[in-house]
């Protein structure tokens, strides 16, 4: 029996949002991409060679043999009206000049932080804040690191207490799910104190 409010001729369309991934040199961006996605993710990862010895930092993350040289991309549908693209931006400095690409048309984005290289994910902090894009922090918890609180975290980095900050596992898609649709709450906040220019 079709419901009172179900016109079939009506055909509905979906929403389709852009979303970044960012933050430094091997933090869990492809991961977290890879653990939402419902499609196979599109990874631009190549093997690390000895050319790139002495231009990427692998303090911290010695045995990470790949590194995503372009972007990666997944898909998530949350609703038949809302579809969310995901794009995770290169991390090392030599790819930076690929983020102005992948920020056009993105609605927020999601900072991804490793707290024992915290200092790898201030340029993404401070490239969305001059852009002024919505973002959220996620705090991808390495396991055996220290887990510092949320509060110390946002002390260290510097960030408003208007931007939201919570702890995440990249490899979790429930988790990596909150963290989405946080930043989607973020976004849709922000739009609505944004002043009108009708």
């Amino acid at each position: 029996m079709a419901s009172g409010n179900f016109d079939p001729g009506r055909r509905l369309t979906a929403t389709a949002v852009k979303l970044l991934i960012a933050g430094g040199f091997g933090v869990g961006k492809t991961t977290m991409v890879g653990s939402v996605s419902e499609v196979p993710p599109l990874r631009t990862e190549e093997t690390l060679t000895a050319a790139s010895e002495g231009i990427d930092d692998l303090s911290g993350v010695e045995r990470k043999t790949t590194t995503t040289v372009a972007l990666d991309f997944g898909r998530i549908t949350i609703s038949p009206e809302l579809i969310l693209y995901l794009f995770g931006t290169p991390g090392q400095d030599r790819f930076w000049f690929m983020w102005d690409e992948l920020a056009n048309g993105a609605l927020g984005a999601v900072v991804l932080a490793d707290t024992r290289r915290l200092e790898t994910c201030f340029p993404a902090v401070d490239f969305f804040e001059r852009r002024g894009l919505p973002f959220v922090v996620g705090v991808n918890c390495f396991d055996g690191a220290y887990r510092y609180g949320t509060e110390e975290v946002r002390a260290a980095l510097d960030v408003d207490q208007s931007v939201p900050l919570l702890l995440c596992d990249a490899r979790d898609r429930e988790s990596t799910k909150q963290v989405l649709i946080t930043l989607i709450q973020h976004v849709m906040r922000n739009a609505a104190l944004a002043p009108s220019t009708g």
